[in-house]
């Protein structure tokens, strides 16, 4: 598995603790740093699905 890049693509707009651009919660946002890739790939994961809900 190769580095999981950060899926922000610069539209920060948090609405009930989910940025509207890239699908991340506030905590995933605050720990994606420290965050192993393992655990970036399901964040991104995670992140799509609720993207997908959003629109």
């Amino acid at each position: 598995m190769g580095k999981v890049e950060s899926p922000c693509v610069s539209q920060c707009k948090l609405k009930d603790e989910v940025c509207q651009g890239c699908g991340r919660s506030r905590e995933e946002i605050k720990g994606w740093k420290a965050m192993k890739d393992k655990e970036r790939k399901a964040v991104v994961d995670k992140a799509k699905k609720r993207l997908k809900k959003l629109k």
